[in-house]
């Protein structure tokens, strides 16, 4: 093969070190061999530093700040090294929301984020799903990258100072990209002939970069009508050739996702598998699953080598999420018949935590912070505006085992809205019952402290950006009684079927279902779910008002634009039954609606909806949280919780007795009666 390594937009060190170079580097003869890293983040999710703002301290198993101490490590160990993005990179924490939206940066400004990532030199990078959140415009400017759709800015802003391609996203009205789609970095890197001499040598690494296709239901709001958006196999076979055509040495794909072997439809999100089988891209770059390749997830796929790193023989790495990795991968290259070839046998991917074993982090670069004192401090000020009194601990450490006390504020704060807004807009409406779905997004996927934790109290703007994660606007559909049923069943998924009769443990949750799937519906709506039955036929006694759901019976469900556009692949979900889009996010939803409770107790909040159906089993259920959680749960009134052991790393393995029926309302609810 042709050898193109990972080495998309390699900068700053090395390219520092060829500079000194008295002389031009020369062709390497045949037999030459060099090392080359290729070094990647991905979804950073704008965690520049080492800290919660949703806890508001410290937090060192996050944070740009580290991987950046990694990057300087993997550089000394190899000096030749690329260093690549996979893109959703400006969205993700309160501070880039403070950024945003909150006191927006200017033309002249360049976000934080942009800022800690060019103290490190990075030679390219691409756009992921969570980078059109904000908008065009927004994108546009912070990107430095003029786009001129619907007559938007088109002058030239402060961006990062390196470059990003984006080969499958157009201008829906020019049909021209809005990134570059690819481009070529050239460097010198240094080599050894068979006889051991030392030499400098050019290298021509082309990278072409891709985001998910399903961005234009994900963003419609932001994109319908403005961009048009290909299959990620599609636009490398549209600019493969011109890439062969300037004769790189390597040419790496940079794409936010990750892999799927399932039959390639130009919508795939994880488009990964097919992009390594093309002719013509020699390294691959993943991300977007919030997961680490190499690793465990993957292993037994079909052509994938999940130990050493290779996806259909080609070198890929995906460098785990939040600052919390570095992605590696050493490339073996070898100079045969004029070209540069992979040399397999000696090449290998890994990816580097920040933090190794418990307890045991890697320090920060004291150089990224003060880069970025100024953006922390002012958002710092912003979350700790008050808005209110809380009564009870809003959490989401059992939210998938039944308490829905952090769920419940969302919940109520977006069906309020719907039933103030929606008759505005179609009165024919008014009468059609209004329910609310939400998630909870922080279930522990991140680690034991990755969970909502809102303790009694005064809340802040802190508090509400906590309950929800994201920065979602508020929409709401038109759907019915087996609209709702088939919501709940895809929901439902996220717990595996247990057999009743099976002796050892077994575990509760299905972790291929991501917590953010798993929308728990309330309004007046009581349902069970029976997980002795399989997918799709769980959802038992469903009422409404105490009578049985119809098929036919007409909701309202108040949700958000993620998901009301086809975000999940929910049945009866995809953007064509939207009866309401806000422009309002729901985090300022559910903050203006604690501000107008005040005082916020269990008798404002609606009581949960769900429960396991009675299930005894011979063997215990188990699921993992963060550990010594157990009264969190006892409290309220989510039955049959225990902790079985510690795992050492903060969480624990917990046990739950289906048997134990319905949540009881514990001495929290006791406590706060409903007012008269």
């Amino acid at each position: 093969m042709s050898l193109r390594p990972l080495l998309p937009l390699l900068a700053a060190a090395v390219l520092a070190g060829c500079a000194a170079s008295p002389t031009m580097p020369a062709a390497a003869p045949d037999g030459t061999r060099a090392d080359v890293a290729i070094l990647e983040t991905t979804d950073v999710h704008a965690n520049v530093l080492s800290w919660d703002y949703f806890k508001a301290k410290g937090d060192p198993t996050v944070g740009y700040e580290r991987v950046a101490t990694l990057i300087h490590r993997a550089r000394a160990e190899f000096p030749n090294n690329f260093l690549f993005d996979s893109g959703d990179t400006i969205q993700g924490t309160v501070l880039a929301d403070y950024q945003a939206l909150v006191a927006p940066v200017g033309c002249e400004q360049e976000l934080a984020i942009y800022k800690a990532m060019d103290a490190m030199g990075y030679d390219g990078g691409t756009a992921g799903n969570h980078e059109f959140n904000y908008g065009l415009p927004f994108l546009s400017q912070v990107t430095g990258t003029p786009m001129d759709i619907d007559g938007k800015r088109t002058e030239r802003c402060a961006g990062p100072h390196f470059p990003l391609v984006l080969s499958n996203v157009f201008d829906a009205r020019s049909g021209k990209p809005i990134f570059k789609p690819w481009t070529m970095v050239k460097k010198t890197i240094e080599a050894y002939t068979s006889d051991g001499s030392r030499l400098q040598v050019p290298l021509k690494v082309a990278i072409i970069g891709f985001t998910p296709p399903p961005i234009l239901k994900w963003d419609q709001r932001n994109l319908e009508g403005k961009v048009t958006v290909s299959g990620v196999v599609e636009a490398a076979q549209r600019y493969l050739p011109q890439i062969e055509a300037q004769h790189p040495d390597l040419v790496v794909a940079i794409l936010h996702g990750g892999l799927d072997t399932a039959p390639y439809t130009s919508d795939m999100e994880n488009g990964g598998w097919y992009l390594a089988g093309l002719p013509g891209i020699d390294v691959l770059l993943l991300g977007h699953s919030h997961t680490e390749f190499p690793g465990p997830r993957y292993a037994g796929m079909k052509d994938v080598d999940a130990t050493r790193g290779f996806v259909r023989g080609k070198p890929a790495v995906m460098g785990g999420f939040f600052g919390k990795d570095l992605g590696v991968i050493k490339l073996a290259l070898e100079r045969a018949n004029g070209h540069w070839i992979i040399d397999r046998d000696d090449t290998r991917s890994e990816v580097r935590p920040i933090c190794p074993q418990k307890n045991t982090c890697v320090p920060t670069d004291p150089a990224i912070a003060p880069l970025v004192a100024q953006a922390h401090a002012a958002t710092l000020a912003y979350v700790n505006t008050p808005i209110g009194q809380s009564t009870l601990r809003l959490s989401s450490y059992f939210s998938d085992e039944g308490d829905m006390t952090a769920l419940a504020v969302v919940n109520a704060a977006q069906r309020d809205y719907v039933q103030r807004e929606l008759p505005k807009l179609h009165p024919e409406l008014a009468g059609v019952p209004v329910l609310a779905a939400g998630a909870a997004f922080r279930t522990g996927f991140g680690g034991p402290d990755d969970y909502t934790d809102v303790p009694p109290g005064p809340l802040t703007l802190r508090s509400a950006a906590d309950l929800y994660f994201y920065p979602n606007t508020l929409a709401a559909v038109k759907t019915d009684g087996a609209g709702v049923k088939a919501w709940l069943e895809q929901s439902a998924a996220r717990f595996n079927r247990i057999d009743p009769a099976k002796a050892g443990e077994q575990a509760l949750i299905n972790t291929h279902v991501p917590g953010f799937n798993f929308d728990q519906i309330q309004g007046d709506l009581r349902y069970a779910i029976d997980l002795s039955r399989p997918v799709g036929q769980r959802i038992v006694s469903l009422t409404y008002q105490g009578k049985p759901v119809t098929p036919t019976q007409p909701f309202v469900v108040a949700t958000n634009n993620y998901r009301a556009s086809g975000g999940g692949n929910f049945p009866g979900l995809d953007g064509s039954n939207t009866v309401l889009a806000s422009q309002d996010g729901v985090r300022e939803i559910v903050a203006a609606w604690l501000r107008r409770t005040g005082t916020l107790d269990r008798a404002q909040l609606p009581a949960a909806s769900w429960h396991f159906a009675p299930l005894k089993t011979r063997g215990a259920v188990t699921f993992t949280a963060a550990a010594g959680k157990q009264a969190i749960a006892a409290d309220d009134g989510v039955p049959g919780i225990r902790q079985l052991r510690e795992n050492g790393d903060g969480t624990a393995v917990y046990a739950i007795d289906l048997g134990a029926g319905a949540p009881r309302g514990g001495p929290a609810a006791r406590r706060h009666r409903p007012r008269r």
